[in-house]
């Protein structure tokens, strides 16, 4: 498998642990508030990526803890608007959305999650696209659309309004983090796993919520590590190496796989309009998985720290003694390059067209 087939598998693997939270949740949570669930997820993302985080670091040696990439000051106010705008304000605004807007309505509405987030790479962000990148994206959220579409329960109300913000707060949040994906993406999710949690467990006790028992709260948090934890950090991966856009169609999928969970849970005969979900969402990810973007460009001077390889673009001298281990992590600086190759818009190839 190839780095970009790696890269896309990783965003799906990504949409698939998302996608199956939903059911998990239903199975495991349904007498919660919803600010409780997303709370406890939330949280059981943070503390768990922190406990990995802990792990990971006690077994490392002194030499590779000196190397670890740090989230640089300038990158600070990226990753913290990441965090107001998907942590914070989007799951808030959804929650208020939900409460007057009915469920078939919402899961409409959340398909312009992905329709905002590569209109924003796209416009603000001047990330490439192309005819076959654009078609792909219509027909993964053609897919959303229909899978979760019932006749004469649209409509635009206050709470539908919400419901579309909270998806545009989550589409700042993605073009954000692509902004500091070049750093471990462990250390990003946490941080918002920890802070999204916070605030979302601090308003639903507000609103009088109480906490569940030690059994629900332990499922709960569990379940969210993975859907929620584990997800983002596949999630902030495939931003590095696929771009914002091409990450978030991809990671549009994911109801597919909550709905095919669902069957798996409460078996039935799958509806036409999941097969054609999945015919449109198939269709979308080929066109994605062929695209091939080539011609000649320039790499400017670019210092960071990120894991890599000694690659085409990593050519560099070390200024510490080093044993040849690779994968490997530290500062480092990119030398002004011009080249041909097929590329996507990851950390080292975002230049203009």
């Amino acid at each position: 498998m190839n780095s970009s087939h790696d890269a896309a598998f990783t965003a799906l693997l990504a949409a698939a642990l998302f996608g199956a939270t939903t059911p998990l949740a239903k199975t495991l949570l349904g007498s919660l508030s919803p600010f409780m669930v997303a709370g406890l997820f939330y949280l059981g993302s943070g503390v768990g990526l922190a406990v990995g985080i802990l792990v990971r670091r006690l077994r490392r040696t002194t030499g590779d803890r000196q190397n670890e990439s740090r989230i640089q000051v300038a990158e600070v106010p990226w990753l913290f608007g990441a965090i107001a705008a998907g942590g914070v304000a989007g799951p808030a605004l959804l929650m208020l959305g939900l409460s007057s807007t009915p469920a078939a309505t919402s899961s409409l509405l959340l398909n312009l999650e992905g329709v905002f987030t590569a209109v924003i790479a796209w416009v603000v962000f001047r990330e490439n696209v192309d005819l076959q990148i654009f078609l792909g994206m219509v027909a993964i959220v053609l897919g959303g659309v229909v899978l979760s579409w019932q006749p004469g329960t649209a409509g635009v109300s206050p709470g539908a309004l919400l419901v579309a913000a909270a998806c545009g707060a989550w589409a700042i949040d993605n073009n954000l983090t692509r902004k500091v994906s070049a750093n471990d993406a462990m250390v990003i999710a946490c941080l918002k796993g920890l802070v999204a949690g916070s605030v979302n467990l601090c308003i639903a006790l507000l609103l009088g919520a109480h906490l569940p028992g030690v059994a629900k709260m332990a499922a709960a948090m569990v379940t969210g590590f993975a859907g929620y934890g584990v997800s983002l950090v596949l999630f902030v991966v495939a931003l590095r190496n696929l771009g914002t856009a091409r990450t978030g169609a991809y990671f549009s999928v994911a109801p597919i796989f909550g709905v095919a969970l669902s069957l798996v849970f409460w078996p039935e005969v799958p509806s036409l309009s999941f097969w054609i979900a999945a015919v449109l969402m198939a269709l979308g990810i080929w066109l994605h998985i062929r695209e091939r973007h080539e011609h000649p460009h320039t790499h400017e001077v670019l210092d960071h720290n990120h894991r890599h390889r000694h690659d085409e673009h990593h050519q560099h001298t070390h200024d510490f003694e080093w044993d040849g281990e690779e994968p490997h992590t530290h500062p480092h600086q990119h030398a002004p390059i011009s080249h041909t190759h097929a590329h996507f818009p990851d950390i080292h190839h975002r230049h203009t067209h």
